[in-house]
């Protein structure tokens, strides 16, 4: 049992017991069975943190199914790790080594010391801008809504937002409030700050510490903290001023608006593209350029230790600089004035390829299932599942069986990350010590 079979495993237990959970009468509205296939898109995309529904969440499910949901995109964005590390952590349980080493590959860390602490952060770090985003949201919904649904939407969407799910108890997502400055930038902050990840969040509350402390030994930012606010910050503006010229005209998307709530809602369609699965707009009425845009964005994704899928902003800059150094006729790849190693570069072209092929096998699957569909909006789907989004152009609930499992399949796998996925089904990797000499051949 490897650790990326036990991270696995763990992602499908929970998908398991949430599927059963929605299966259960108390769970629906009406209170019948919950249809076994939608019972496991439901739990999938709720513990994927996608979004991506086929059924209505707000009419649909009940207080107790809503409940559900939630703590499902709760502990989905959490981590199985995660999850699994604080319960021994509450039942004061010391880590043995395997703990220290899962926990080491599941964040990427470079050291198996301080565990404990990365997990305590972690949660702390979830309760706090999930409480700081319910307390603000309450102004919004509490004057609309009332005090008894307006606590339950606020902490729903908080929680949602913070965690990259994309659910939504409105039918229309969040599009009856594209105006409302407030929560477009009370959830556009929960969307970026939990897509960013809690590493970076909390090298910049170290920086800010010793600021304020004036501390003459000041915190120096990592390179990942550099790359991820650096890529992030520009996809952000560059999705801003991208939306806003394609879809200005497009009566049925920004043409209607102000030009304050024509530049408010290119805004927060470049930042919920970045895996988060709200909308302010009518998806599936974006012009062609539009949607292949959205899934260009949507398939580089959100930074890695954040809770959104995707190729991740990392691996995006890595690509992107080799492609610099190999036209600057560079033998080496530089970030900031660090050399990126070799192993860096390989995962990466690992995890671009992996991603690709995940996305080509699902979508010609279920061009088969669902040959009705037209293929950018069933290639926005897959692109949407895989990498953990939930947009979707409204085909979602029209799909086969067949078509909701594949996407089901699809979500998982991005949600694992394809290289945990791939070292789930091939194992451990052997290492040898066998060299063999080297060739040039044609490339490119």
């Amino acid at each position: 049992m490897t650790i990326p079979r036990t991270i696995c495993l763990g992602f499908l237990a929970m998908i398991t017991v949430g599927t059963f959970l929605l299966i259960l009468p108390f769970s629906t509205q009406d209170g019948t069975w919950t249809d076994p296939i939608t019972a496991l898109f439901t739990a999938t995309s709720a513990v994927c943190v996608t979004g991506l529904a086929v059924v209505d969440t707000g009419s649909y499910f009940s207080g107790v199914g809503q409940f559900f949901v939630l703590a499902l995109f709760q502990l989905g964005g959490l981590g199985y790790m995660t999850t699994t590390t604080f319960m021994l952590l509450l039942v004061r349980r010391k880590f043995n080594l395997r703990h220290k080493i899962a926990i080491q590959q599941a964040f990427d860390r470079p050291g198996l010391e301080k565990s404990s602490f990365v997990i305590r952060s972690i949660i702390a770090t979830a309760l706090i801008f999930e409480l700081t985003g319910f307390f603000l949201l309450l102004l919004v919904f509490v004057p609309d809504q009332g005090w008894n649904q307006g606590l339950w939407l606020a902490l729903f969407h908080s929680v949602s937002a913070w965690n990259n799910a994309g659910f939504s108890l409105f039918s229309d997502s969040l599009m009856g409030y594209q105006s409302s400055i407030g929560l477009i930038m009370i959830i556009s902050g929960l969307i970026v700050l939990g897509g960013i990840g809690q590493p970076v969040i909390f090298e910049l509350y170290l920086w800010l510490r010793d600021r304020f402390q004036y501390k003459h030994e000041k915190l120096t930012f990592s390179l990942n903290f550099k790359v991820v606010t650096s890529t992030t910050l520009f996809l952000l503006i560059l999705g801003t001023i991208a939306f806003f010229f394609v879809e200005v005209n497009n009566a049925n998307i920004l043409g209607n608006l102000s030009f304050r709530d024509k530049l408010l809602n290119a805004w927060f369609q470049s930042v919920t593209t970045r895996t988060a699965g709200f909308n302010t707009i009518d998806i599936g009425k974006m012009t062609a350029a539009g949607l292949f845009m959205t899934i260009a964005f949507m398939f580089i994704g959100a930074s890695p230790g954040g809770t959104g899928g995707g190729m991740k902003t990392t691996t995006f800059r890595v690509l992107a600089n080799c492609t610099k150094a190999i036209l600057q006729g560079k033998e080496e790849v530089y970030l900031y004035q660090r050399q990126v190693p070799l192993n860096l570069i390989l995962k990466a072209t690992a995890v671009l390829v992996g991603s690709v092929t995940t996305v080509i096998i699902s979508t010609i699957l279920i061009a088969i299932t669902d040959p009705q569909v037209p293929f950018i909006q069933l290639l926005f789907e897959v692109v949407s599942a895989f990498a953990t989004v939930g947009l979707s152009t409204g085909i979602t609930a029209s799909l086969s069986a067949l078509g909701k499992l594949i996407l089901v399949a699809t979500m998982f796998i991005g949600r694992v990350g394809i290289i945990a996925f791939m070292a789930t089904l091939l194992g451990d990797p052997r290492p040898s010590h066998i060299r063999y000499p080297e060739e040039n051949l044609l490339v490119g």
